[in-house]
């Protein structure tokens, strides 16, 4: 099998380039998923996604221990399916703010440069204040259909701690509170397949391949040629192998085809097609914390599974199961050192522990801590076949003083007048910790992914970087990487957005030969 472009990953970005590329009815294009059809319920229904971990449809990966996380191996989800993680997270529509894209210092990067990719994606539905959305793109980005009771308690209590209201949470600052913008059309999640992939399908020149999990790109000399599969078959590109496999797929793929730090190849036993030592390193995620108190009413969504929720989702598409979880968020920085927000606060109507894999049992509320901006760094590596997964969460000491500092106004929160009607004590397995150290102690014996990892093909302007501003891998010919892995360094958001920018501007660039 032969193409003119060949797509590795359908996930938030590997949707967009494969209905991008094939719009143009004289090149052919094969996108390649190793996951298959996004057609179950908890896909399609926006609280089931919980319900999605660990099955056939998550990548289920396990990190490395963590040395400053009480040596534990944390749990990292990442979609395995058409949509990709996409048709797996919490439907969260959040850019950033300017600085994140300005500081990448990267030509063609700033914000206003990337900015008219997210409009061009965006179709926002409802209120769209002061015109920071798009209103005709094929991703539907709209308020949620109908949120919990506590989450008008959250924002009251916002506005009680003096945190700005925004009328709209995407514009260039993002300081503030607001209700969350969610990738949903009529209360069911609208991923990137749904977006970008189902309308291109039809398209004679676009060949999608599930179930099909990649092994390595093939070179000649140093040209990409193709991608192999299943012990030897392949599939060959005429013009580019383009890798939107992810922070964790992309650079593993190119670490098993040859590409990485030579050492690594070598004990690998994978031989050398070019050295790129920076291939795996600088990877950054979100690590989030919490607070978990009681809920002295039964209005939360530890009762939205009943029969009667379920058939009115089904029905009417309203009620408890369009819930996204986190149903709305405050950007805040800690001290006014701060350039711009360090630290979110996620609120959910409901005890969202251990990822929503242990059902509650009773009612509760959860105000998550998420740090922005982490100095540390961590990396994807290669362990015999294995991937190896250590994001080296904690590394740097300021990142658990503003984890520290976000706990502590999460506290305020709950201690408002707006959520006195709402929030009760403690709930288990939070113990109430009071001082600085104890505040520690449980971010480093709790604390979780928020599922954003980035930069692991960081682009750049300088030799050291994997990919060059075009998104070309550096040192080969005819491979590129779009997708998140190319961030410099985290948005202070959430990194579905970007992907699909990023996927956005790449077809552009691939299309305009640059």
């Amino acid at each position: 099998m032969q193409y003119d472009y060949v797509i590795v990953g359908a996930g938030s970005a590997g949707c967009v380039l494969a209905n991008r590329l094939s719009a143009d009815p004289s090149v052919s294009v094969a996108l390649v998923e190793a996951g298959g059809q996004d057609d179950k319920l908890e896909i399609r229904m926006p609280a089931g996604f919980a319900k999605l971990f660990k099955t056939d449809y998550d990548w289920n990966y396990t990190t490395a221990k963590q040395g400053e996380m009480s040596g534990r191996e944390l749990y990292w989800p990442r979609g395995r399916v058409l949509g990709g993680s996409s048709s797996l997270n919490a439907q969260m529509w959040v850019r950033g703010c300017r600085l994140d894209y300005d500081q990448w210092g990267v030509p063609g990067w700033t914000y206003e440069d990337v900015l008219p990719y997210f409009t061009r994606a965006e179709n926002r539905v409802g209120s769209n204040h002061g015109g920071v959305y798009g209103t005709s793109g094929p991703l539907y980005i709209s308020e949620l259909r109908s949120p919990n009771v506590t989450t008008a308690a959250f924002l009251r209590a916002c506005e009680e701690l003096g945190f700005e209201r925004l009328g709209e949470l995407n514009g260039p600052s993002n300081e503030g509170y607001s209700p969350t913008p969610v990738t949903q059309n009529r209360g069911r999640r609208w991923s990137s397949a749904d977006a970008y992939l189902r309308p291109a399908r039809s398209r004679p020149n676009l060949k999608v391949i599930t179930g099909t999990t990649v092994d390595r790109v093939t070179f000649e000399g140093r040209r990409a040629t193709g991608i192999e599969h299943g012990g030897g078959a392949q599939v060959r590109a005429r013009r580019e192998v383009i890798l939107a496999a992810g922070t964790i797929g992309s650079p593993y793929l190119l670490m098993r085809s040859g590409v990485g730090e030579p050492g690594e190849l070598r004990d690998a036993g994978v031989p050398i097609v070019h050295e790129l030592p920076e291939v795996g390193k600088n990877l950054q995620d979100h690590l989030s914390s919490g607070v978990f108190v009681e809920c002295r009413q039964p209005v939360t969504l530890t009762g939205a599974q009943s029969i009667g929720n379920l058939l009115r989702y089904i029905v009417l598409r309203s009620g408890m199961l369009t819930t996204n979880v986190g149903e709305a968020v405050a950007f805040i920085r800690t001290s006014a050192e701060e350039p711009a927000p360090d630290v979110e606060l996620i609120f959910a109507p409901g005890p969202f522990i251990d990822h929503g894999l242990t059902p509650p049992t009773s009612h509760g509320l959860t105000v998550g801590v998420v740090l922005l901006q982490p100095e540390s760094r961590g990396r994807i590596g290669l362990n015999g076949r294995d991937v190896l997964v250590d994001p080296g969460y904690l590394a740097a000491e300021g990142d658990v003083k503003r984890l520290v500092a976000g706990l502590k106004t999460a506290k305020q929160v709950f201690a408002t007048a707006a959520m006195k009607p709402y929030a009760g004590g403690p709930m288990a397995p939070y113990w109430a910790p009071e001082s600085d150290e104890e505040l520690a102690q449980w971010v480093r014996e709790r604390g979780e992914t928020l599922y954003h990892p980035v930069g692991t093909c960081r682009m750049g302007v300088d030799d050291d970087s994997v990919v060059d501003p075009s998104l070309r891998v550096r040192g080969v010919e005819g491979l590129r990487v779009v997708d998140a892995s190319i961030m410099p360094t985290l948005n202070r958001g959430h990194t579905h957005a970007p992907a699909v920018m990023i996927g956005e501007k790449g077809a552009d660039l691939i299309r305009q030969g640059t």
